[in-house]
């Protein structure tokens, strides 16, 4: 692969350099910023008789615009008596309130190390009804997503301890309660009854907690994109954007024209032409000679397509040596989304996780809906070995795949599991892996290996095999045999 990437870096160069590069302007995909009279045309104003929330952050607050995330501080709340009440931690959260509109939320917390032992759950009023929904659990994953131990990502001192992100759809609506409870079982056990006397003392919250709720923006096609309409922008209308934009574009040129939304999806026979021509200065006679295992180059749709904000991620990329393995997440963000969400729900999960959890761009190498559409993640390249932050320990020499959605009660759905499949062939082609095979990887620090420690495991792994997890819950887990089997098909072997 060292000769593809070159070829790839001296593509992007060059093509960033024709390139005027202009200040940075509104998301290819967002609708422009609209007026104050304008959005509130637009925007169901909040219903009688529950005031407007005033927002206060300890970040600089952001203006209100397509795609923005408000930040509001958790109080101390009073339990109801007939609760059960564990001693030593009072509940915080958010009493019932209007707030701007939102369409997924999380909570984080100030130290990235600290760990939230508890319950979070949410209520949310839907725009344009009315209606609040139940009492819905927020995933407390504590850190198990994250940039590796020790690498610039992971110490730049913006990082934050956060819940999975939770999709809940278009709100104008919160309310938010956080309930700390002992890790013993028989603090589970106890609080099925109302006797609280010898239930053990919860551990403190983490301090600093706030609750982010993340507006996606709307949903807007491409300049010159009609429905089904063409794949790719003119170069004119890219040079009018930002450079970062033309940045993240300009690294799969190799795969696709510059600007394109997404990269067109190519048969065995092309995708094996391809790997050899971008891959001959590396190859030996014998290798070139050989039948590549490579599976069809599935479609992706790019930061482009998905409507990514270039703005908002820190600027440049990293890669890693190559792709010895891929490891599977689900997202935690529930399943109450259409595949027509999905766009949005990823915009969601950026802005979660640069601007309220601190990190560099999103953590994910891939993402999946449950229509089995795949989605260009982590900017630098979809066939370059890109670091992601989606397996603290194990994020060298991998690639992170989400599958949008919650797998622990609920069944993948076969499309997306044959997408994990079309992806890993292909991805893990490019750098001669067999995907029913197995490999080490050297842990840089997890709570399940030390740091240091040479690990053997499935080239497709979920991401409990490195980290004691519930990802990518259970039932998307027992699903992995059937991806190998069928990613190796692909491969041809």
């Amino acid at each position: 692969m060292r000769g593809f990437l070159a070829s790839s870096i001296g593509v992007t160069c060059a093509a960033a350099l024709a390139l005027p590069l202009t200040p940075p302007a509104v998301a290819a995909t967002a609708r422009p910023v609209p007026t104050t009279e304008a959005a509130t045309a637009a925007r169901p104003a909040p219903h009688a008789g529950t005031p407007d929330t005033t927002l206060t952050s300890r970040r600089a607050a952001e203006p209100y615009a397509p795609g923005s995330t408000q930040s509001l501080p958790l109080e101390p709340l009073t339990r109801n008596r007939a609760t059960p009440t564990t001693p030593g931690a009072p509940d915080q959260g958010l009493t019932r309130r209007a707030v701007r509109h939102f369409s997924l939320v999380g909570v984080v917390w100030d130290d990235p190390e600290a760990e939230l032992h508890g319950r979070v759950q949410v209520r949310t009023r839907a725009a344009g009804t009315g209606t609040w929904s139940g009492w819905q659990d927020v995933e407390t994953h504590n850190g198990d997503h994250a940039a590796d131990p020790d690498t610039p990502e992971r110490t730049s001192g913006r990082v934050r301890g956060a819940t999975a992100p939770l999709w809940v759809g278009d709100s104008d609506g919160v309310e938010l309660r956080v309930r700390s409870e002992p890790e013993s079982a028989e603090a589970d056990s106890a609080h099925h009854g109302t006797d609280t006397r010898n239930l053990p003392a919860a551990p403190p919250l983490p301090s600093g907690l706030r609750l982010e709720l993340v507006d996606p923006g709307d949903d807007a096609p491409p300049p010159d994109a009609s429905a089904g309409g063409p794949r790719t922008v003119d170069l004119a209308g890219l040079a009018g954007e930002n450079s970062a934009a033309t940045e993240a574009s300009a690294v799969n040129a190799d795969l696709a024209p510059l600007g394109a939304t997404e990269i067109p999806a190519l048969n065995r026979a092309e995708t094996e032409q391809e790997f050899l021509a971008l891959n001959s200065g590396e190859l030996t006679e014998q290798q070139q000679r050989a039948k590549p295992y490579v599976g069809p180059r599935p479609r992706i749709v790019t930061r482009r397509g998905w409507g990514a904000d270039e703005g908002l991620r820190e600027r440049g990329f990293r890669y890693t040596k190559k792709v010895k393995a891929a490891f599977v997440h689900h997202t935690a963000s529930g399943n109450n989304y259409r595949c027509s969400h999905s766009p949005s729900l990823i915009r969601s999960i950026y802005r979660y996780h640069v601007k309220s959890m601190g990190w560099r761009d999103i953590g994910y190498n891939f993402l999946i809906d449950k229509c089995g559409k795949i989605y260009e993640g982590r900017a630098g390249g979809v066939a370059k070995p890109v670091l992601g932050a989606h397996t603290l320990g194990f994020n060298t020499k991998t690639m992170g795949i989400a599958v949008l959605g919650s797998y622990d009660a609920k069944k993948p759905s076969s499309a997306s599991v044959r997408a994990v499949a079309r992806l890993t062939a292909w991805k893990l082609g490019l750098y001669r892996v067999n995907p029913r095979g197995k490999t080490y990887l050297k842990s840089g620090g997890s709570n399940l290996h030390r740091k240091g420690k040479k690990v053997r495991l499935n080239v497709i792994s979920g991401h409990r095999d490195g980290f004691i997890t519930e990802c990518p819950g259970r039932n998307l887990y027992k699903k992995l045999g059937s991806a190998r089997s069928k990613a190796a098909r692909y491969q041809g072997r």
